[in-house]
C-alpha cells in the first residue's frame, strides 16, 4: 500500500516538474518570435507621451529591451 503512494507521489512530482520546464521552453520560444514591444509601438507610446521620437532614439531603446530580455 505505502509503495502505490510513494509511486503516486514521486509521478506527480516528475509530472510536475516536466511541465514547468516544458512550459518554460514553450514561453520563452514564444516571446522570442513575438516580441511584446516592437518599433512602431514603441513610436506610439512616446508620442502618446509628448515626445517626438527619432529613429536614433528608438533605436537605442529597442537595443536595451533587447539586452534586457536576454
Amino acid at each position: 500500500m505505502w509503495l502505490y503512494i510513494l509511486i503516486g507521489l514521486l509521478a506527480l512530482v516528475a509530472g510536475v516538474a516536466i511541465g514547468f520546464f516544458v512550459a518554460r521552453q514553450y514561453t520563452m520560444n514564444y516571446l522570442k518570435k513575438n516580441p511584446p514591444i516592437n518599433e512602431q509601438m514603441l513610436k506610439v507610446m512616446m508620442a502618446q507621451m509628448g515626445q517626438k521620437p527619432s529613429q536614433k532614439k528608438i533605436n537605442q531603446m529597442m537595443k536595451a529591451m533587447n539586452n534586457t530580455s536576454k
